[in-house]
């Protein structure tokens, strides 16, 4: 694999959402070009293999089959985003690749780009991977989309097509769709009947609901007063990374979770401080005047299934959701904590990179713990701060365009550890810890900013290290090419960076945001160096699972699989 500086990377594909230049009079680029882009060499070994499993043995007959039922649905999302992110036949694609390496790896990918490595095609004859993905028409402009007099145009659940006379019209997802949606939902409803849990049972009926007229906000409110439900899925159009060109449109994604009832109690206890944390956010007081809802929760996960968008690329350890700004302000958010994934990352990649790059005295500070008190208030950051801007320009996703994803993964990370530090103030957490917070997290930028320029937590981890560096926070030994995080600095950087983050949400400054970004977000040479030196050394940059109804024993539980398919879901993916 060869990585490369994010912003040399961001005028090379003229794809990537917090690099894209404003909008202009251009085409939204076809995914088959004349003029192909650089063929990738596959390379399978980015990826180490984690099983996903969990403990079912506590489940009654009605609990495996729901599960069943609920992975099943989840195998429907994979259907649909391979829908939005390839505009042409997937059995004709697959069938394209020269060997079963490259065919596992442009399915594992929803597509012929490598999305580890800046989207480079894996096969022959393939262009750019379309910054719209398949939202939007290919020829359709940017300047054209802007002046089209639609009013959901910019919805979450609307995608642009040309009518007959070729004018831009929108078409609903739930009409797009259809067919595969109605399949999902009917699965979900017999997941219902099975459910012992009964606030589960109605979100599941409402998701079903939602599924077929594109009106999530009520399953999300009933999702956000679930408490006992020990199993849990995560399951519609969710986020919008995909949409590289405007970061409007939603993937469709599915994630089936069994919770760790020990752990969870364990977290519960953090939720109370938010509003206290807001309060004492390192700006003036219009950027901290918006509340976080009261009924925001923590809890932990296995994950069991790993479906469409939340699959491909890096994989997510953690979720914060839901993203309907009016549900996070009458009710907070949930963090749900994905710890056999987060342990697997940790072990097989996070560890070995410390080894490689952190000084040797400071090594002992990477510690899973902190790994993941860092990642569990990174989600819970998500909720601190602004969500409308306080300008008139609307909520902060709408100023930011598409810096918004980078911006707030930043924000998230800076203030994840804001939390720590003032939670460790108040004898919450071990301040004799602290340490192992900064130097965990300087080895996780390390981690993630692998996953490449087209990936928001990327670019918000370049910037973060570059500002940090800027600051003295952490200094590089030149002979060794190890870091060494200095604690008083680090601490001064946090502060600085959360209200330099904060404000430019809260004023919308788009201009400021990727002027922020096309400054920092870049891998100077001493950094791309030691990224070399992890390629050389063999440690994955990210993981892969082995998954489904065989995987965690339930074959026997599934429903029937459509007479209509005609192909049977995979279980390694």
């Amino acid at each position: 694999m060869r990585r490369h500086p994010l912003l040399v990377a961001c005028i090379a594909a003229l794809a990537l959402a917090g690099c894209k230049p404003p909008a202009t009079d251009t085409a939204a680029t076809a995914s088959v070009s004349t003029t192909p882009a650089e063929t990738q060499i596959p390379a399978s070994s980015d990826y180490a293999v984690v099983p996903l499993k969990a403990d079912l043995s506590g489940f009654d007959e009605n609990g495996k089959r729901m599960i069943a039922l609920l992975v099943q649905a989840a195998q429907v999302m994979d259907d649909l985003y391979w829908q939005q992110s390839w505009d042409g036949d997937r059995a004709a694609l697959l069938q394209r690749a020269p060997d079963a390496g490259t065919r596992d790896l442009v399915a594992l990918n929803f597509g012929p780009w490598d999305r580890l490595n800046e989207d480079k095609p894996l096969l022959a004859g393939i262009g750019p991977r379309p910054p719209g993905a398949t939202f939007y028409p290919a020829d359709m402009t940017t300047q054209e989309f802007e002046q089209a007099e639609l009013a959901d145009k910019a919805s979450w659940y609307t995608l642009l097509r040309r009518d007959a006379n070729g004018k831009l019209v929108t078409v609903p997802y739930h009409v797009a769709y259809k067919a595969d949606l109605e399949r999902a939902a009917g699965l979900l409803r017999e997941a219902a009947k099975l459910s012992a849990d009964a606030s589960f049972a109605s979100y599941l009926e409402l998701r079903a609901k939602a599924l077929l007229d594109d009106d999530f906000q009520a399953s999300d409110l009933a999702w956000m007063d679930m408490k006992s439900n020990p199993v849990d899925i995560v399951i519609g159009p969710i986020e919008s990374y995909e949409d590289a060109l405007f970061g409007y449109k939603t993937a469709y994604e599915g994630i089936v979770l069994v919770k760790d009832q020990e752990w969870s109690q364990r977290l519960t206890r953090f939720a109370q401080f938010l509003p206290e944390l807001q309060r004492g956010l390192p700006v003036p007081d219009k950027y901290k005047a918006q509340m976080p809802g009261s009924n925001a929760d923590l809890n932990a996960y296995a994950a069991v299934y790993y479906g469409s968008d939340a699959n491909v690329g890096a994989k997510t350890i953690a979720i914060n959701l839901p993203n309907d700004e009016e549900v996070q302000l009458q009710k907070g958010t949930r963090r749900l904590q994905l710890e056999n994934v987060m342990q697997a990352k940790f072990d097989a990649i996070m560890l070995p990179i410390a080894k490689q790059l952190v000084a040797d005295d400071q090594l002992q500070h990477v510690t899973f713990d902190a790994f993941f008190q860092n990642t569990m208030f990174h989600e819970v950051a998500h909720g601190l701060g602004i969500k409308n801007t306080l300008n008139g320009k609307g909520t902060v996703s709408e100023a930011l365009k598409d810096q918004a994803s980078s911006f707030e993964e930043g924000k998230a990370d800076v203030l994840g550890l804001y939390m720590v530090q003032k939670l460790a103030d108040k004898g919450e957490m071990d301040k004799a810890k602290l340490l192992d917070n900064y130097v965990t997290f300087l080895a996780g930028i390390m981690r993630s900013v692998r996953f490449g320029a087209a990936d928001a937590h990327a670019k918000a981890n370049m910037v973060r290290f570059n500002f940090f560096a800027e600051q003295g926070a952490f200094s590089r030994d030149a002979q060794t090419g190890r870091y060494r995080v200095d604690a008083d600095k680090m601490r001064k950087a946090i502060d600085a960076l959360s209200a330099k983050l904060l404000t430019i949400q809260g004023d919308g400054d788009y201009t400021g945001a990727k002027q922020l970004t096309d400054t920092l977000g870049v891998i100077e040479p001493d950094l791309a160096g030691d990224l070399k030196k992890l390629e050389a050394a063999g440690i994955p940059v990210d993981i892969r699972f082995q998954q489904g109804l065989d995987v965690l024993g339930l074959v026997d539980y599934a429903q029937p699989a459509n007479p209509a398919s005609t192909e049977p879901p995979s279980t390694k993916n």
